[in-house]
């Protein structure tokens, strides 16, 4: 997907306008919030807080080493 952004004037700010379809592939819609972040590659833009998925792949890693004790305690 391709897509051309113009920077419009909003206020003392400047700003995009998302189209419809962008909007979609981002399961984003008015009212949420987007995250960016500096890549190799560029800028991304994301619906996922970067932050959030990595504090949930260190849970994940830790529930897997010890899996044992956590079936234990949930008995």
């Amino acid at each position: 997907m391709n897509v051309s952004l113009k920077i419009t004037k909003i206020g003392n700010s400047a700003g995009v306008v998302l189209p419809k379809e962008l909007l979609s592939k981002l399961r984003a819609g008015v009212g949420d919030t987007l995250y960016v972040s500096e890549t190799p590659d560029g800028i991304r833009i994301t619906a996922a807080d970067p932050e959030f998925a990595a504090k949930m792949d260190l849970a994940e890693a830790i529930m897997r080493e010890d899996r044992d004790i956590l079936r234990i305690l949930a008995k």
